[in-house]
């Protein structure tokens, strides 16, 4: 199987691609299965959080190049390339906007799309032996994969343009240095913090943890007062729900709401 999936205690799916799909991500035969393994998850309510990890010495890689090849060759190239995107990106900006919170655990190299995967998530814990790399421009190809949205909101628009520009390859210490990933972990033990992180992010309010995913990705390309209005509407929309009674309750009597406390939807 291409994909595999784990649902552990407190709500977090533990999605693992094989060592042949985190090689070959977006391949029709894998990156098949691997959608249907998200979208699954996602529509799962007893869900909070999804971790998402590869296996061997990738955690996701870019397009095949024998695809592209082929499909050069046939003249479809552009409807190949058009096709994976297609897929793509609904995936990437679901991530975004879902409720669910994405853990990626890096445990190899990422490139291409599978790196834009690992930054539209909303931690990233990456193995000391991971590297990072875009590879666009040594194919003469465009940025793809959300990355130039994503990465100048982690690194700054510089530091990601000169990864572009310069075809760069950086270590996990120089992704955690420049803000690409949030934490290095040993191989042994990345996908348990992973997990806890899963668990840590997971815990909270589906309107905080929705609304927050959307306030945040907002706030860099909106005014003050148009965010001032956004953050006012979901503030309003989530004082009217189940977890905000329940959130101000257990406030007044000094106890720790369940949504908190790992306990199942």
């Amino acid at each position: 199987m291409p994909v595999s999936t784990d649902m552990l205690d407190g709500g977090v799916a533990v999605v693992t691609l094989s060592p042949a799909a985190s090689s070959n991500t977006f391949s029709p035969e894998h990156f098949g299965p691997f959608l249907s393994c998200l979208q699954e998850v996602m529509a799962n309510p007893s869900c909070r959080s999804v971790v998402i990890t590869g296996s061997g010495r990738f955690f996701s890689s870019g397009g095949n190049m024998d695809d592209f090849s082929d499909a050069i060759e046939n003249g479809n190239i552009g409807d190949r390339v058009q096709e994976m995107t297609d897929k793509l990106h609904p995936l990437l900006l679901k991530m975004r906007t879902s409720e669910k919170v994405f853990v990626c655990a890096i445990n190899g190299s990422a490139a291409g799309g599978g790196l834009g995967l690992a930054l539209a998530s909303d931690y990233r814990v990456c193995s000391p032996e991971a590297k990072l790399a875009s590879a666009f421009f040594r194919l003469g190809l465009s940025p793809d994969g959300g990355m130039t949205w994503l990465l100048p909101r982690l690194v700054g628009n510089q530091v990601a343009r000169k990864f572009f520009f310069n075809s760069e390859v950086w270590t996990a210490e120089q992704a955690l240095d420049y803000g690409a990933v949030d934490e290095l972990a040993d191989p042994s033990v990345l996908l348990d913090r992973a997990i806890e992180v899963a668990g840590d992010w997971g815990k909270w309010s589906v309107s905080s943890r929705k609304g927050t995913k959307q306030l945040l990705d907002a706030s860099t390309s909106t005014f003050f007062e148009t965010q001032l209005h956004f953050e006012q509407s979901l503030m309003i929309a989530s004082s009217q729900t189940a977890d905000f009674v329940e959130g101000v309750a257990s406030f007044k009597l000094k106890k720790e709401p369940s949504f908190g406390r790992f306990e199942e939807e």
